[in-house]
């Protein structure tokens, strides 16, 4: 039986704040029947059917589920189910599915796997090596001198890099991580970089396995606090585009990064199908990879698909089964970037108190409807949440929701973002108040 070109049922795996916006703009789609998402949360429910208590590290339960549901592409939101190997059994199963295999997904999985592919790839990067003994990483973080970077191989729910200002903060973060092992098993080795200076981009491509389209470039507050100070968190805000990467730079950056690494991981025969977000150091001396994740980021996801402007169930199957060049051309797409609606978006996370360390949860949350009635342009995609036993919604994660403004530039679509924000109330709300605002060069920007 042919592919359909426009699948009309849909299962998007995950419960975030980037999975809700996934099933936001899938749902506005022509030719859709159905968007589901396993498990999902309870502010979701407007634009989907939520499946609610799914295992979604379980391949053989997510064939299953797709199998009953007569599912015709599975969309996999975050990094757990793909490491765990959940698309290697839908496409066993014959079903559809945009994310990467386990093999693949390694790029996120192991920070020493992704500088293994990116420097075969000929992808520029900051000098660094892999260590799993912390006497002869601290003797390299010597040799390199500060600034250094140490991140933890594993997947440490974007927590395990910690930018060293001198060495003794060096010292202390790779002994954290090799000795006291704060992150368990993904910190078991550990890479060493020298810091760069300069500012970030995210640029993320949907790929089959020799094609990738971008979405525009985007940039993330990765810190708790404003003026990027306190601790790292899996993504405070995000906004774009970027006033300092032209659509011809983002371009050559796809051609320089994301295909250069498709061919190498299609060379080790793991080619890779699904979302491949390269986060960029842009330094003086041109832009350097920081690392790679195998998924769209949360919150840079919650940020983009507003702007995208051609069907995203239509590219996303197509690159499920290898015909993302053949959907590009049937859509008058004519080079490596997607087409954008034109303005900006910002996108602001509202956090629990105790989040990122120990997030405090049951706390009701207010003025939703709020926003509905005084900010209709404004978009509120839900995280961690839960049902109140008045049939509000009550906090019941670290990031709770992420509120979007669109405007015709930053400016008014951060004016937008926070003016929403504003009017949504939980005991110990933290926001970054200066997400998508001009920040002072901060001395700290190395990474």
């Amino acid at each position: 039986m042919p592919v359909p070109a426009t699948p009309g049922r849909i299962l998007v795996i995950g419960s975030g704040g980037r999975e809700h916006a996934l099933a936001w703009r899938l749902a506005h789609d022509p030719g859709i029947e159905v968007v589901m998402v396993a498990p999902g949360n309870p502010g979701m429910h407007g634009v989907a059917t939520v499946i609610p208590g799914f295992d979604a590290t379980d391949p053989a339960a997510v064939v299953a589920l797709a199998r009953e549901r007569r599912v015709e592409l599975v969309v996999v939101g975050p990094e757990g189910p793909l490491v765990a190997g959940v698309a290697d059994a839908l496409r066993a199963a014959g079903i559809p599915v945009f994310g990467p295999d386990a093999a693949a997904a390694r790029i996120e999985g192991s920070k020493a796997f992704c500088r293994e592919v990116a420097g075969a790839a000929g992808v520029p990067m900051a000098e660094g090596a892999v260590f799993d003994a912390a006497a002869a990483a601290l003797a390299y973080a010597a040799r390199l001198g500060a600034p250094v970077v140490v991140k933890a191989d594993g997947l440490a729910a974007g927590k395990g890099v910690t930018v060293c200002a001198t060495l003794a903060e060096a010292e202390e973060a790779i002994r954290d991580a090799l000795e006291r092992r704060v992150f368990g098993a993904a910190g078991a080795r550990i890479v060493v970089e020298a810091a760069l200076r300069g500012a970030e981009a995210s640029l993320i491509a949907i790929c089959d396995a020799t094609t990738a389209l971008a979405l525009p470039p985007a940039r993330d507050h990765k810190r708790i606090g404003a003026g990027d100070r306190g601790p790292n968190t899996g993504g405070m805000g995000a906004f774009s585009p970027l006033p300092d990467l032209e659509e011809a730079a983002s371009a050559a950056l796809v051609e320089r990064v994301h295909g250069p690494v498709l061919a190498e991981l299609a060379r080790r025969g793991t080619p890779f199908r699904g979302a491949l977000y390269a986060g960029l150091m842009l330094t003086e001396e041109g832009p350097r990879l920081l690392e790679f994740n195998a998924r769209f980021g949360d919150p840079e996801a919650q940020a983009l698909l507003p702007r995208l402007s051609v069907p995203l169930a239509r590219l996303l199957l197509a690159a499920a089964t290898d015909r993302l060049a053949e959907a590009a051309a049937a859509l008058g797409i004519g080079g490596p970037l997607l087409p954008a609606e034109p303005g900006a978006t910002v996108a602001v996370v509202l956090a629990a108190p105790g989040y990122p360390a120990r997030p405090e949860v049951g706390a009701p949350i207010t003025g939703l409807e709020a926003v509905a009635r005084m900010a209709p342009g404004a978009l509120v995609f839900h995280a961690g949440v839960a049902a109140g036993r008045d049939g509000g919604l009550v906090t019941a994660g670290g990031r709770v929701l992420t509120v979007v403004g669109r405007g015709a530039d930053l400016a008014e679509a951060a004016r937008e973002a926070h003016d929403a924000a504003e009017l949504i109330d939980f005991p110990g709300l933290q926001r970054r108040r200066d997400v998508g605002r001009p920040l002072p060069a901060p001395a700290g920007a190395a990474r």
